[in-house]
């Protein structure tokens, strides 16, 4: 006596035999995944707490940007900058016309705001300003 068993029908998937839905629901959301990673890496700016001042004004004109951090970190328009860079590219004529601006950290060493100051005047430009914010009277 001979037992005949039924053999599956249904073989198990294969790749080839995946369902296109499937596959499109799976690219979905890894591109939704990488559009959330990487607006969670976006950095906002530079942060710099600003002293206070009584006599501050506002500025009408575009600046370049010169920012020191309390870390006393240079940046260049949101690049980060040694001093001697700093020179190299305050040495182009087109970037000496602009007026300038430097958004030194309150914590910052003085020093340092010092030694970029004297740099600008150094290679002469005269549209310098220093950021603060408005003091409560």
């Amino acid at each position: 006596m001979v037992l005949k068993f039924k053999r599956n029908l249904l073989k198990s998937p294969t790749i080839n035999e995946l369902s296109f839905t499937t596959l499109i629901a799976v690219i979905v959301l890894i591109l939704i995944l990488f559009m959330l990673s990487s607006s969670l890496t976006f950095q906002n700016g530079i942060e710099v707490k600003l002293p206070k001042a009584v006599t501050s004004d506002t500025l009408q004109e575009k600046n370049s940007v010169i920012s020191i951090t309390n870390e006393n970190v240079i940046y260049f328009n949101k690049s980060v900058v040694t001093i001697k860079e700093l020179e190299k590219i305050l040495k182009n004529p087109k970037i000496q016309s602009r007026p300038f601006l430097i958004k030194a950290d309150r914590r910052a060493s003085m020093g340092r705001v010092v030694d970029v100051w004297d740099l600008c005047r150094k290679l002469g430009i005269e549209k310098l300003n220093i950021a603060t914010n408005q003091a409560n009277q």
